[in-house]
């Protein structure tokens, strides 16, 4: 997992992607005033260095009925339990996310539910039979904020 320096062209490239993946690589092309041939180049470049991992389309969770979407802080019965519950987790459809954490719990994911019947079933039904000590979860009203990482070229002081 390494850094990797990135010039202005590769900031200008990120940018123009990150806003929207399905832009025609001859936009950024001209936008860049490059050939689209320099484009294609680029953005092979930044994939296979890991720094693209694909473009996908984005699902708007309430428009296909998941109304409600819940982080949960859980602490784990076995500290060992990692890789077991985590595999676990990969097979309930409905956890988006999970991360090991530092502080107060030893994981953390994000879970869309339908409603708040269906939220606690998968709690009580998916999350409990895995050994878990013990859980917090927090509903999340409305998404206030959600981005891209920002793209800055390193400028050396």
């Amino acid at each position: 997992m390494g850094h990797h320096q990135l010039d202005g062209l590769d900031e200008q490239i990120l940018r123009m992607i990150a806003e929207n993946a399905r832009i025609p690589f001859l936009e950024v092309a001209r936008a860049c005033n490059v050939s689209g041939a320099a484009i294609h180049q680029r953005i092979q470049k930044l994939t296979n260095l890991g720094i693209l991992k694909g473009s996908e389309y984005v699902l708007d969770p309430v428009k296909i009925g998941y109304e409600t979407c819940a982080y949960i802080g859980i602490n784990l019965k076995d500290p060992e339990s990692f890789q077991k519950v985590m595999k676990a987790l990969e097979k309930i459809p409905e956890v988006v996310e999970c991360h090991f954490t530092t502080g107060k719990y030893d994981m953390f994911i994000k879970i869309y539910a339908k409603n708040n019947r269906h939220l606690l079933s998968i709690i009580h039904d998916k999350l409990q039979p895995l050994g878990l000590a013990r859980t917090e979860t927090l509903i999340s009203f409305n998404e206030a904020i959600k981005r891209q990482m920002p793209i800055m070229v390193d400028v050396e002081e």
